[in-house]
């Protein structure tokens, strides 16, 4: 298998890894009213249309020459659209977790159950990009190893909003974890948006 064989198989898989994610995730609202919960359905949201247009982009670029012109251009705008996304979605999560004022968590176990999934691919997804970014001159691939490296980050914090939630439903330190969770959320997509952004705008 080629270099660029691999690491076209290894966007694939975090796409149709990704892709249930913001499903799960969304009928879990149905039955919960966490707000970690819906900035964690907001954030998967983005980030799987994220990974589509970067795995679309790897594809269109693989047979390009690493010199071309066209190519560091469709990276470049690639990852422009993914740090803009990230960067949109952590907003409104703001205003979510800093406006919202509903207090009945609900039923979290969908949500929780996704979080602890991801903290265990997204690290091992981390490490596979970052593996591959070293052996290629790929920017879209640098770009997502940082992203999985953040994901698993940000699972992790997801996790354990939700389980103090889970544990003491409808107490003090729920709701305070249960905020605070979103809002960890929130920042990570908005740093990492903009750092994106930052280093792919056209100069």
């Amino acid at each position: 298998m080629t270099k660029k064989t691999s690491g076209k198989g290894t966007m694939l898989m975090s796409v149709l890894m990704s892709a249930p994610g913001p499903l799960v995730v969304g009928l879990g609202l149905l039955a919960g009213r966490s707000a970690t919960q819906l900035a964690d359905f907001i954030r998967r949201s983005a980030e799987l249309l994220a990974l589509i247009v970067a795995y679309l982009t790897f594809r269109r670029t693989a047979s390009l020459d690493a010199q071309a012109p066209q190519k560091a251009k469709m990276e470049r705008r690639s990852n422009l659209f993914v740090g803009l996304a990230m960067c949109l979605s952590g907003g409104a999560m703001l205003l979510i977790a800093l406006l919202g004022q509903e207090t009945e968590q609900g039923n979290v176990i969908p949500g929780l159950c996704i979080a602890v999934m991801g903290v265990i691919a997204n690290t091992i997804f981390w490490l596979r990009y970052r593996r591959l970014s070293r052996a290629q001159d790929n920017a879209i691939l640098a770009v997502q190893s940082r992203l999985y490296r953040a994901k698993s980050l940000v699972d992790l914090c997801v996790t354990a909003a939700l389980c103090v939630v889970l544990l003491w439903p409808g107490s003090v330190a729920a709701a305070y974890f249960d905020r605070i969770g979103s809002v960890v959320v929130s920042c990570y997509l908005l740093q990492c948006g903009a750092r994106t952004v930052k280093e792919n705008r056209q100069r």
